[in-house]
């Protein structure tokens, strides 16, 4: 079975959040693709990912654009938008879900902070719920989130 992972660095997050009102957003966010197949290891980066970040809920949402990953080969990159993400018909990604430790979380003190992400991710179409240990950094005013989505390509009808 082929084993896709899906590296989110809080894609919504990667990014520095900045301020807007109560809530943080990003449009320059990171998501890193990587597939380990026989024939060779793919890897992908897509840094125009949008997500915000509403402090008092808890809730954050992601989304990205397929055809903004770039690979190191061009046929990689093709091959991947039409027979893989068919990304003319399903043209985004996107998470929606909640940080559910959010108030062990000090947005305004730097620091290192363990957090947890529960939603619904969207891939090709598909919506499957996903918990994920995520990890939030507050440097200099700055908040930037990593965690791992770990995607079976069969689970998506990729």
């Amino acid at each position: 079975m082929k084993k896709t992972a899906l590296l989110f660095p809080l894609v919504f997050l990667l990014a520095s959040f900045l301020p807007a009102g109560t809530r943080y957003y990003t449009k320059t966010g990171q998501i890193t693709f990587f597939s380990e197949t026989p024939a060779e290891n793919i890897a992908a980066r897509n840094t125009r990912v949008s997500s915000v970040l509403d402090p008092a809920t808890g809730k954050i949402e992601f989304s990205a654009l397929i055809k903004s990953f770039v690979f190191q080969k061009a046929l990689m990159q093709e091959h991947f938008n039409e027979n893989i993400m068919e990304s003319d018909t399903y043209p985004k990604a996107s998470f929606a879900g909640f940080v559910l430790n959010i108030k062990d979380i000090n947005l305004t003190k730097d620091g290192a902070y363990n957090a947890k992400v529960e939603g619904e991710l969207t891939i090709h179409g598909v919506t499957k719920k996903i918990t994920e240990a995520a990890a939030f950094t507050v440097a200099g005013g700055k908040i930037s989130a990593h965690a791992v989505f770990n995607v079976a390509c069969a689970d998506y009808n990729m």
